[in-house]
């Protein structure tokens, strides 16, 4: 599969990529993309939820009346969570959230969302450029003029680049990660995966 490689102002530069068939025209998986998401997301969760149960809550254990001939239900103490100021009754309690999934699993999720791209022509090749100074400005530019403003999408680069990275962060809808970090969370999240060609070698 050949794909055009444009410049940074989104003129075509004369060259094709050569897009693996292995990596991105392969029959995708929505089951493997699914548990890599959900992978994603579970590993995110920080897990320090907690309310106070009846162990937890300051007060006395006696009990506040006697258990019989009172006309209602009988009571232990203070902290039953019936009562005001008791203690919640199997409430959140710190837990760990992540899972694993296969190091097979998770590659075919990965190249399935990015034949998913490569099949709704969400997907851009451009050539290798860097930023001088981190500035936002540029980064909008460059979104303006390949035509990707207005929609959410993900920059992939070789190598981690601070200076783009933090031109970036600021727009709402764009992301910039290096190809070591790719995911499939961030490719399916965005409209247009736009890669940098050394990326694109590096990946494949």
């Amino acid at each position: 599969m050949k794909i055009t490689v444009l410049s940074k102002e989104g003129e075509d530069t004369g060259r094709k990529a050569d897009l693996k068939n292995s990596v991105f025209g392969i029959e995708p998986n929505d089951h493997a993309i699914y548990l890599d998401v959900k992978q994603y997301m579970a590993n995110k969760r920080q897990g320090t939820h907690k309310t106070k149960e009846r162990g937890d809550v300051t007060g006395s254990r006696r009990k506040i009346k006697r258990q019989k001939g009172t006309g209602t239900a009988r009571a232990g103490d203070i902290k039953s969570p019936i009562f005001r100021g008791g203690g919640r009754a199997f409430g959140p309690a710190p837990r760990e959230y992540s899972t694993k999934v296969n190091k097979k699993e998770k590659q075919l999720a990965r190249y399935s969302a990015l034949s998913y791209k490569a099949k709704e022509n969400n997907l851009m090749v451009v050539e290798d450029f860097g930023l001088e100074e981190p500035r936002t400005r540029e980064i909008v530019e460059i979104r303006r003029k390949l035509k990707i403003d207005g929609r959410s999408s993900l920059m992939v680069f070789s190598q981690p680049d601070r200076k783009a990275y933090l031109a970036s962060r600021n727009l709402s809808g764009t992301k910039v990660i290096s190809v070591s970090d790719l995911n499939t969370y961030d490719i399916m999240h965005a409209s247009v995966v736009v890669f940098l060609e050394g990326s694109l070698k590096f990946l494949q």
